[in-house]
């Protein structure tokens, strides 16, 4: 059964900021609450072709991944995907101006395998819960550090 989860937030900062955060691997500890560390298998910039291990928890379990990039326009998109691990999954960020901010959307698709095959709905479910929870994340990191007299990131 394919997982298929968009989920999306309005965060009151610039686009070029919010891209620019969300798109830096090493980031993503920060406002992914599942993600443990992030290692650069391949030299920085991140660009098409990049690739970076992933070790998260999810579902109580220890996943240990590989992600490499797609697709990436600056402050418009990154589209990355799973060259290893038991999840095969694709995630795109993307980021539009909107009244009042940016909209960053989350995507992630793919085909669970083994148990998660089985357990599609409720991998679905997770998947949207961890969503939000990170969204809501990155929201209130960015906007912390924009307010005046907030410490630089």
């Amino acid at each position: 059964m394919d997982v298929d989860v968009t989920t999306d937030v309005v965060v009151s900062c610039p686009r070029e900021r919010v891209a620019a955060f969300a798109t830096d691997p090493l980031n993503a500890p920060r406002w992914y609450a599942n993600i443990r560390s992030v290692e650069l298998l391949t030299d920085p910039p991140v660009r098409v072709g990049s690739r970076m291990r992933f070790v998260a928890a999810f579902l109580g379990r220890r996943i240990d991944y590989t992600y490499e990039v797609l697709e990436l326009a600056p402050g418009e998109r990154l589209t990355m995907s799973t060259a290893s691990g038991p999840f095969p999954m694709t995630t795109t960020y993307s980021f539009e101006d909107v009244e009042g901010g940016t909209r960053m959307s989350l995507r992630n698709h793919g085909s669970p395998r083994g148990f998660g095959a089985v357990a599609g709905p409720v991998m679905r479910r997770a998947i949207e819960r961890a969503n939000r929870k990170d969204l809501d994340a990155i929201k209130a990191l960015l906007e912390a550090e924009a307010r005046p007299g907030a410490p630089a990131q």
